[in-house]
């Protein structure tokens, strides 16, 4: 039976040495749904040679594969999908783009904002942050039931994000997130990446 909660890898904003192993032992930790690509201040040039080296590393391994921020870019590199922020662009016109493709928003803690995301043909509609994070600026901050009420009215998945670890995790599973989306509780793990997913995993399961 596929888990009713899985788990949504963000990269780091910068690429550490290595990050191709990192990453392929990660992968073969535990159940990952996607991995998204997110290298903030990285020129197109980079972004293209981060996609060449990784996307084969996820694909390998039955995880879907995503661009932050860029849904043309994410198109002409062949990616599964994009994520978009509010200001990412014309949302409109990259559901156009990426036909049969992965499309996510960022709605941070507006159903006003989840239900124009749903009715424009997105696939996912990411909520956050639901705890203090060092990833980016919290300026939006979500509450539990959030993810709730989302969860009873449509069947439109979500993605819950913003400082998520193992130990916090389990009101986000119990409330009806889809994904939780992570970063630092992978990354950061004090014994490695591939314990980070282990840790996840094991959480969401005992939820």
């Amino acid at each position: 039976m596929e888990p009713t909660c899985r788990l949504y890898l963000i990269t780091p904003q910068v690429l550490p040495p290595g990050f191709p192993d990192l990453l392929a032992a990660a992968l073969d930790a535990g159940d990952v749904a996607s991995l998204q690509l997110r290298l903030k201040d990285a020129s197109p040039d980079a972004i293209k040679r981060a996609v060449e080296a990784l996307m084969p590393i996820a694909h390998a391994r039955d995880v879907a594969f995503l661009l932050n921020d860029d849904a043309a870019l994410a198109a002409s590199l062949g990616c599964d999908g994009a994520h978009l922020g509010q200001t990412d662009g014309d949302h409109e016109a990259a559901r156009k783009l990426l036909e049969g493709k992965t499309l996510g928003i960022t709605c941070h803690a507006s159903r006003h904002l989840a239900m124009q995301a749903g009715e424009m043909g997105a696939d996912y509609v990411a909520f956050g942050a639901f705890f203090p994070t060092l990833t980016k600026e919290t300026v939006h901050t979500a509450e539990v039931e959030l993810l709730a009420w989302w969860a009873e009215m449509f069947e439109i998945p979500s993605v819950a994000i913003g400082g998520i670890t193992a130990a916090n995790c389990a009101l986000l599973v119990r409330a009806g997130a889809d994904f939780l989306a992570v970063v630092g509780a992978v990354w950061n793990h004090p014994e490695g990446p591939a314990a980070g997913v282990r840790a996840m995993n094991g959480a969401i399961a005992a939820a």
